[in-house]
Order: C-alpha cells, then structure tokens, then sequence
C-alpha cells in the first residue's frame, strides 16, 4: 500500500509562524477565529506576509506537528511512504523543505521523497493533505487533514485533526488486512 503524505500544514505547522510573524508586524496578537475557513495570509491588510515564504530558512526552520516523527515512522514501517510537497514557488523552499525532512524525518530515505509543483501527477492508495484541490486530482483515496482553510469543505474527504487520529485510521485498516488474510 502507498500512502503519499504532503508537508506544509500536515507534517509541519506553519501556523505557529504565521502567528509570530503577524505578531512583530502588526503588534498583536491574532485571533484563529479571524481567518477561520481561510488562509492566514488572506486576511485584509496582511497579503505582504506571503512574501516571508519566498526569504530564505522560512521553510526550514517551522516546528514539526505534534506526533508527526512517531506515526509517519509507523506508517513507514509499515507501508509504502512517499513524502510529497509543494517545493517550486517559493526559490528556497526545495533546499528549506530537503533541510527540515533530514532534521525531523532522518528514516525517510531520498527516493521516497516527491517534490513538485502539481501534485496530480502522483498516485498512490492514500494521500494525506489539507488542501481539498489536491485530494481531488488524486486517484487514490484522499484523506484531509484539518487546516483554518479547508474547515468549511472537506470535499467529502474523510477528515482528520491530528496524527494520533491518522495512526489510528490505518491501525485499524491493518488489523482489517491481516484478518482477512488469515
């Protein structure tokens, strides 16, 4: 089974940065219910924080999701992994985005390892990602992982708002497979 798993706001929590650098720009802080149902970055007034995403060791320095490292290295273990992200808008995100998996996911080798910019070219069983568009291209099942912007459509994507939640997902998909076969 190949399940592909995106990076940016599934793996990686982007938004604690957000949130700092909304902080040193305007001087407080923002409130998660002010962009609820989009991105952060979309609010009026903050369209120039996008451009953060474009200097250098932005990508690389963002914190790893709470329980990430444990249950991709079980997935991994235990499946055909693939690590697929977003790497060619931003000029630095490849070599950011190379940088952190080394650092937070060291047992991923390099082939298992998909940068792209259309993430439809990838196929698989399973995919984990926010982005509903993405999840829609894929021909496997897709599986949304919950973010402020897709909280008002899951796309009728089974949805999930943390890796204790995946793990238990395709537990129980492996305690199905091995009593089927045994």
């Amino acid at each position: 089974m190949r399940i592909c798993i995106d990076m940016d706001e599934v793996m990686v929590d982007n938004y604690q940065r957000y949130h700092q650098l909304f902080e040193e720009h305007y001087g407080r802080k923002v409130d998660p219910q002010e962009y609820y149902g989009k991105k952060i970055y979309e609010l009026p007034g903050i369209e120039a924080m996008r451009d953060e995403l474009h200097q250098p060791g932005f990508f690389r320095h963002l914190p790893i999701m709470k329980d990430a490292a444990e249950v991709v290295k079980e997935l991994y273990d235990n499946y055909e992994v693939y690590i697929v992200t977003a790497a060619t808008e931003f000029k630095n995100c490849f070599t950011d985005k190379w940088e952190w998996l080394e650092e937070h996911m060291p047992f991923i080798h390099w082939e298992r390892i998909v940068f792209c910019g259309n993430k439809s070219i990838v196929h698989g069983d399973y995919m984990i990602d926010d982005k509903v568009s993405n999840l829609n291209t894929f021909n496997g099942q897709g599986l949304l992982f919950t973010a402020s912007h897709n909280v008002l459509d899951d796309g009728g994507y089974p949805r999930f708002a943390n890796w204790i939640e995946i793990r238990d997902y395709f537990r129980t998909l492996r305690i199905a497979e091995i009593a089927q076969e045994g």
